[in-house]
């Protein structure tokens, strides 16, 4: 009995030891082929950010939101590219299962992957810029965008913490990053294309092929993943082809489908109602009255005690109240269209 409740149960310390290693050099890196590839993706990345910002110049600046995010989304990615095709930004860690390919296989008895950190840098910062781009396109209210965007981080943040785990505990933060994506793609594809069906035929059309597109590729790159940092199946050129072709794909042509979209999509509609400096400045917005759209904001008509306006688009006439003796007056009440309602 006393034998059995003294074995150890918990391995974390044996399979993860106190032994930090620093080695000179790493043997499963990417060719000349890998770089030349990771210089290719760099020049259509930065390409893709001046088409963006010189596609923002064809409309308004009120109305340039969405083409600054998906500029601003090239622009980190191009910068991340420049790092990895220049071979720097990454970390020589022990891969987990040693392979008989001899593109994987190490040299020497050593066994050490390149793995690009810089990749998840790039990661954490353009992908809840993809996911705004999204997001406000369905018009979602800002409690569900801020929470959708912190279980990106979370994905991001740990596959690059198991990306940089030797032991098989990298597969726990695979699991992680699993379950926020699956909570990511709930919030797209169900809760967002609600919203965006409600908006309007434009914003649901634009939205269901940008989020279709999106979530699709990004179930992709579990695959990417497990194929190369997680499994060392791959040789890490194979790696920068895969992750090359899905990074083009999510950014360049995502952004690319998003804005022909937007071209008939009024942000305001969006409820992104953003004024410029030139823009006239309304009575209701110099005195801190209620916005736009609001039920304050509408004008009114009165004629004799009358409400001659018009309430959602219907035509109403409002009876005055009527007082009889000291007796409180009957309140008047607005007969539209659609029937009667009290005012």
């Amino acid at each position: 009995m006393y034998g059995l409740f003294n074995k150890r149960a918990n391995d974390a310390l044996n399979a993860n030891p106190d032994v930090f290693l620093y080695p000179q050099s790493s043997q499963i890196n990417i060719t000349t082929r890998g770089s030349d590839w990771y210089w290719t993706v760099t020049a259509v990345m930065a390409v893709s950010t001046i088409a963006f910002m010189g596609m923002s110049f064809t409309v308004p600046r009120r109305n340039r939101i969405f083409h600054y995010i998906t500029a601003a989304i090239t622009l980190v990615a191009s910068i991340a590219y420049f790092t990895m095709a220049s071979n720097l930004g990454y970390a020589a860690i022990p891969v987990e299962f040693i392979r008989s390919n001899p593109k994987v296989a190490g040299m020497d008895g050593l066994n050490y992957r390149e793995i690009f950190y810089v990749r998840y840098i790039d990661w954490f910062v353009t992908t809840p810029l993809l996911l705004m781009d999204l997001l406000l396109t369905a018009g979602l209210p800002w409690p569900t965008i801020l929470y959708t965007i912190l279980m990106d981080e979370v994905m991001v943040i740990t596959g690059l913490v198991g990306a940089l785990v030797a032991s098989s505990y990298k597969w726990g933060y695979f699991v992680f990053a699993m379950f926020a994506l699956f909570f990511i793609a709930y919030n797209v594809c169900w809760v967002g294309q609600k919203h965006a069906r409600a908006i309007g035929p434009n914003v649901s059309r634009t939205f269901l092929q940008c989020g279709v597109w999106t979530i699709f590729l990004w179930f992709l790159y579990p695959i990417a993943w497990g194929l190369s940092e997680g499994g060392n199946i791959i040789a890490p050129d194979s790696e920068a082809a895969f992750y090359g072709v899905l990074d083009i794909m999510a950014k360049p042509v995502f952004g690319a489908l998003l804005l022909w979209g937007h071209r008939n999509i009024d942000p305001a509609t969006l409820g992104l109602h953003i004024r410029d400096y030139d823009d006239p400045i309304t009575h209701n917005e110099k005195h801190g009255h209620a916005g736009i759209g609001s039920a304050a904001a509408q004008p009114h008509n009165h004629s004799n005690g009358a409400n001659n306006g018009v309430v959602d688009g219907h035509n109403t006439t409002t009876t005055p109240a009527t007082t009889s003796g000291n007796t409180a007056g009957v309140a008047p009440t607005s007969t539209g269209t659609h029937g009667t309602s009290a005012v």
